[in-house]
């Protein structure tokens, strides 16, 4: 266990939740605002997707991270930024002919994933080292596409957050650390319970935990009603916390999350009851060597 524990709050994420819970940050300026309460209920990192304000689906649009970003830094606030890359990487194969993609597919180039860390520069942004049956879809992210934007991940001075589902996608970001792709220490996501990937059980993991590369730090999460359980498991394993809107809408059985803050809230409960302390933003960039912004 850990001294300090780093809280990273997912505000929203991609997937169609605006109607499950109306919590679910949609707007720049909902996004902001809702990572600034979560900043002040404990949270150190903020990880970040944008929806088109219009509509709440998932967007790409690089003018809404800057002005989600520069509300939050023009606040005031000390929070980690971490910057999704995962969006672009859907592929569902045509009904006629799989070789032609079919409507909902959103593969991107590799550039084009990484276009707003290029102009933002954020302290982390995550990089999903996972080709997996992702729910329905195919979440695709060859090893080519993999190492050009971790290249340029590192060219830019950001710092990866490597996203892993399941004990391959582990090996995988291990190889990438050692090709000198990631600088070290290596910072991990174990990402548990999307389906079809690795389950939520203190067992995997354990074991996801023990594949991890020399000096890996690492956070771990959850998804849906195990996002507590799996946070509690992860500080007692020795590793930091993820919660939020994204991966979870429920506060209790049957009960919405009011708020991301309040789903942090819980986690501070969590934490603190197992005997470590909550980490700072700026403790946090000395634990995972964030260089700053």
């Amino acid at each position: 266990m850990n001294e300090k524990t780093v809280i990273t709050c997912a505000l929203t994420g991609g997937f169609d939740t605006v109607d499950k819970n109306p919590a679910v940050p949609v707007s720049p300026e909902q996004l902001a605002t809702s990572a600034l309460e979560a900043e002040r209920a404990g949270a150190a990192i903020a990880h970040i997707h944008v929806r088109d304000p219009a509509t709440g689906k998932p967007s790409m649009d690089p003018a809404l991270y800057r002005e989600t970003v520069e509300r939050i830094r023009d606040a005031g606030s000390k929070l980690v930024l971490n910057l999704t890359t995962g969006p672009g990487a859907r592929y569902i194969p045509g009904t006629q002919d799989p070789m032609v993609p079919a409507p909902g597919t959103t593969l991107k180039s590799p550039q084009e994933r990484v276009d707003h860390i290029d102009q933002l520069r954020p302290e982390v942004c995550t990089l999903d080292i996972a080709t997996m049956n992702f729910g329905e879809h195919v979440f695709m992210n060859t090893p080519a596409h993999l190492r050009e934007m971790a290249a340029r991940i590192r060219d830019s001075g950001v710092k990866p957050e490597l996203e892993v589902f399941d004990a391959g996608h582990a090996r995988l970001a291990a190889q990438l650390v050692k090709e000198g792709l990631v600088d070290a220490p290596p910072m991990f996501q174990l990402c548990l319970g999307i389906p079809w990937g690795a389950p939520a059980t203190a067992e995997t993991m354990t074991y996801l935990a023990s594949l991890l590369p020399d000096g890996a730090i690492w956070s771990g999460f959850g998804i849906s009603r195990m996002q507590f359980p799996m946070a509690a498991q992860a500080v007692i394993l020795g590793g930091h916390v993820r919660v939020g809107l994204e991966d979870n809408l429920y506060l209790d059985r049957g009960v919405l999350a009011p708020s991301n803050a309040a789903l942090v809230e819980r986690a501070v409960t969590i934490v603190e009851a197992l005997g470590s302390k909550v980490a700072t933003p700026d403790e946090a960039r000395e634990i995972f060597s964030i260089k700053g912004r």
